[in-house]
Formats: C-alpha cells, structure tokens, sequence
C-alpha cells in the first residue's frame, strides 16, 4: 500500500487512479472522505472520474490504513491537518488540485481553501456541514457521553452500526452491502475515531467563521434529506462564496455519494467541464 511519510512522524495511506490518455496534460482531483470512513468507499466514483482525471484518495488522520497517534504523541489540530495534506500534495509533486471532500471532509476543504487558495483549482463539498453543532455532537454519540467517548466505547464497528440508523446508508442496499460497509468501518480503532472526533467538536472546527474568505470555484452537493446538513447553512453558504454553485440532491439520508453516485458524479463533472470551457475562453481571449 502506498504511503506519505510526514515530517512529523506521521503515516497517510492513499491510493491513486490515472486512467486518462497518459500523452494528454489533465487535471488532479483529492477526494478526502467523510469521519468514520475511508479511501475505499469511493468505489463507485474511481471508474467515472479517473478517464480524465487523477485521482488521489487519502486516509485521514485515525482512518483507514493511515497512522493512529494518541493524543500524547500528537497535536490534534486544524493547522497539523492541513499541514499533512499540503505535505501530500507536496510529496506528490501536484501543485493545484480539485478538492473534493465528503461530509466532514469538505469542512477540511472550506479551511484549506481559506488558508491555501494557491493550492485549489476548485472547492466541492458533499453532504458537509458548516460545523458539528451540539445537537449532532449529542445523536452522535448515542447515549455515551460525548461522541468522541461512544467511539472509544463502541469500537468502530459498533459505532459504525449506531451510524447506519441516522445515515439510512443500508436502505434499499444491494445483499452484502451492509456488512462490507461495516468491515471497513472496522479498519481503524474506536480510539483513533475517538481523538478525531474530539477535534471536529471544537470551537474553532467552524466554517462559518471563514467561509466568507472561500475565493475559488465551488460547488455544493447537498443533500435533501440529511439529519447532519442544515439546508439553510447550505444557502447561506452559497451567498456567502461568490460564484458558488448548489444543488439540492435527493436521497435515502447523509451518504449521497454513495446511494445518488451517478448524479452526483454527473454535476461533479458539469462542474468540473464548465470550469475547463471557462479557462479555454479566457486563454483564447487573452
């Protein structure tokens, strides 16, 4: 399995498709992955996207494959993330990329695009909250007391479990889905997710606080009917970012990536393509 070795004594996994004309300049997408899951769970996305597109998935910090730390041995905070997946790109030799992230994988995004713009050639966030209020932080942590201490409790297979009857993930699921769902929720340790969690509740864990420094092309998936997205936050955010793009999908709960993959993939693209028309124009004109 591939992986970053950061300065900072950290491990990230990740994997990368390429399926585009090898001869043809084209651009890089980084799909980061919502809490609780992994590179894996894109499965469905990696045959679309990558013929024209390279496409870096990475584990987050205490997920999937990359490394696990205690808190004791590592600082837990917005700066250390991003610094990790500036060192990807970095490591990578990719200068600018497409962002794509997922549930609270595109609050990771909002703060990279605020603090880092140089890097971005755009910004898509799906099923991504602006923050982790207290009413979520509580469903989340089902019945524990805190979200981080369920995780710690439950392990992540049983926590993973806890998630599906807020997700609805596993509605209308093809045989075999949901407990493929659940091996790969197990990957990592209950802890890891733990210490993870802890971070995404802090206060300054918030993108309304910079949302409106947010200055590249975005695109918002949200879903219809997510108990974890507040549909308002998402039309305050789109007013917020000038030239921002929203759309409203439909679906079973929280994961459209996943049970709406074929229409969020389609907007994806238009997204992607307009951008590209935008470019050729403005090149042709200069």
């Amino acid at each position: 399995m591939p992986f970053i070795n950061h300065p900072n004594g950290q491990t990230t996994h990740y994997l990368l498709d390429d399926f585009a004309d090898p001869w043809t300049p084209h651009e890089t997408i980084l799909i980061q992955h919502g809490f609780g899951r992994n590179s894996n769970f894109w499965y469905k996305w990696i045959p679309i996207i990558s013929k024209k597109y390279r496409v870096i998935r990475r584990d987050a910090r205490g997920h999937g494959h990359s490394s696990s730390p205690t808190k004791e041995d590592y600082k837990y905070s917005i700066d250390t993330i991003l610094d990790e997946i500036i060192d990807t790109l970095d490591q990578l030799k990719i200068d600018k990329v497409h962002y794509f992230g997922e549930s609270t994988g595109g609050i990771w995004g909002e703060f990279l695009a605020a603090r880092h713009p140089e890097r971005l050639l755009s910004l898509t966030i799906c099923s991504s909250p602006l923050y982790m209020p207290q009413a979520a932080q509580k469903m989340l942590a089902f019945g524990h007391t805190s979200w981080a201490e369920a995780c710690r409790q439950l392990g992540s297979r049983g926590w993973g479990q806890a998630l599906l009857d807020v997700t609805k993930s596993d509605q209308d699921a093809p045989p075999g889905f949901t407990e493929w769902w659940l091996e790969q929720f197990s990957i990592p340790s209950g802890a890891g997710l733990g210490d993870h969690a802890e971070l995404l509740c802090d206060p300054g864990f918030d993108a309304r606080k910079i949302m409106h420094q947010i200055d590249v092309p975005m695109l918002l998936l949200t879903p219809a009917n997510s108990v974890l997205v507040n549909k308002e936050e998402q039309i305050d955010l789109n007013r917020a970012v000038a030239g921002s793009q929203l759309e409203i999908i439909p679906g079973h709960g929280h994961e459209i990536y996943l049970d709406q993959a074929d229409l969020c993939q389609q907007k994806f693209l238009e997204f992607l393509g307009d951008l590209g028309q935008d470019l050729h124009r403005r090149l042709s004109h200069a």
